[in-house]
């Protein structure tokens, strides 16, 4: 048996584990989301001799309080597919450096839904609704969107719930924080190109955090490399004209 400081959220991708919890015995399956509180002893074991794969995030009590401990330990095994892509995706984006704002953003979502199920009131709570806050921190992406916001940062600046925020802007943008920080920086790297900047310094201008992430999130936009789109200059200057950055005006009244 042993203990963790922090609480440990383990999915498992395949196989099975055993273990007990405050003297109780669970198991974890691919499908379920294992919630381990701090402080509380417990162990872990495969089921099978082919053993299993799990991946593993460690909360502070920034995410989840320590007051909700007792909860976890009545019901550390969550059955919620959303729950568990919400963590698979966020385990991906912190996979690549320079992803901060989007992992921030899928972390904030995880810890909502882990604390309501914990306080037994889960329920689809979907995009909100309140322009007036999204307008505001589109605003202040469009003000850093090259050297970058954290989520934490935008939170204390509108003072509004990080997990909030991040619903409020995907309902009234239809995308989040993080993807649209990303757009803005591709629509700025694509007129650096045009213009005759090298990818290199490209990078570094439109605040990637290297060459192999604006790489990856270019091609990803475009569907092809900056360095190839840079070749395309000529054709594409001679047939058409890029569109101006976006400058949608907030709606009367926000």
């Amino acid at each position: 048996m042993h203990t963790h400081a922090s609480w440990t959220l383990l999915i498992v991708d395949d196989g099975m584990v055993r273990y007990e919890l405050d003297r109780h015995e669970h198991g974890a399956l691919d499908q379920m989301v294992t919630l381990l509180p701090p402080h509380v002893p417990h162990n872990g074991r495969s089921v099978t001799p082919t053993g299993f794969r799990k991946r593993v995030l460690y909360l502070d009590s920034s995410q989840l309080e320590e007051s909700l401990i007792g909860l976890a330990v009545d019901s550390p095994v969550l059955e919620d597919p959303l729950l568990r892509r919400r963590i698979h995706l966020l385990h991906q984006s912190l996979e690549h450096a320079g992803d901060a704002l989007e992992a921030e953003t899928r972390l904030a979502l995880v810890s909502e839904r882990l604390r309501d199920h914990l306080r037994g009131r889960v329920e689809d709570r979907g995009p909100a609704r309140n322009a007036a806050i999204a307008y505001r921190l589109r605003d202040l992406l469009d003000a850093k969107f090259v050297e970058g916001v954290s989520l934490q940062e935008a939170s204390e600046t509108l003072h509004v719930h990080p997990a909030h925020l991040v619903r409020v802007f995907s309902r009234e943008f239809d995308m989040g924080p993080h993807q649209y920080l990303t757009s803005r920086r591709i629509d700025l790297a694509r007129r650096l190109l045009l213009g005759g900047m090298s990818p290199r310094l490209v990078a570094a201008a439109t605040g990637f955090y290297d060459q192999s992430h604006f790489n990856r999130h270019f091609k990803r936009t475009l569907g092809t490399s900056p360095g190839r789109y840079a070749r395309s200059a000529p054709a594409l200057l001679a047939t058409t004209r890029l569109p101006a950055l976006p400058t949608t005006a907030a709606p009367a009244g926000v």
